[in-house]
């Protein structure tokens, strides 16, 4: 299988802070083994685009980073983190192409609507965190996986939080 069936087209990960490692990680190695470029996305749900026009400043209230220090710190730590699971998948001699997207909104609903502007041919995500307060908010918010592989005409993969049930508590 080589990134030729894929045209070119990025493949997209949703990514998030305090993320297991394992969906940027598998995210990665299957871009550099398809040799297509990787989109990583951020979505953060808590807020909306207010104003934003390229051709000038952005207005205190909008999302585009520059404006906003908290978002700031945020996506300078999430690009380092994604550096450096490129890095180490640069040792073992593949190299990757990747950028990275933040959006706003319902993560589920903005990580479709980046696909299809992409043409991404596959969107991957996590598996939800475990835990009691994880549930509920899954059960209020819904699953971004279960949505997007009941309203995409493309294929979604959800990695799994390797490590078993029974060890995940420290």
């Amino acid at each position: 299988m080589t990134g030729e069936l894929f045209n070119g087209a990025p493949l997209l990960v949703g990514i998030m802070p305090k993320q297991h490692p394992e969906v940027l990680q598998t995210a990665a190695a299957l871009a550099a083994r398809l040799a297509t470029p990787l989109v990583c996305a951020y979505v953060d749900e808590a807020s909306y685009l207010v104003e934003w026009d390229p051709a000038r400043s952005a207005h205190r209230l909008s999302r585009h980073p520059d404006v906003n220090d908290d978002m700031l710190a945020l996506t300078t730590e999430l690009k380092a983190q994604v550096q450096s699971t490129v890095d180490e998948l640069g040792s073992t001699g593949s190299a990757l192409d990747w950028s990275f997207r933040t959006l706003t909104g319902d993560p589920a609903r903005a990580l479709g609507q980046v696909a299809a502007e992409l043409g991404a041919p596959i969107i991957i995500v996590g598996t939800p965190e475990r835990g009691f307060s994880h549930r509920l908010s899954e059960a209020l918010n819904g699953s971004v996986g279960t949505w997007l592989s009941h309203h995409q005409s493309r294929p979604v993969l959800v990695v799994p939080y390797r490590m078993p049930a029974h060890e995940d508590h420290p």
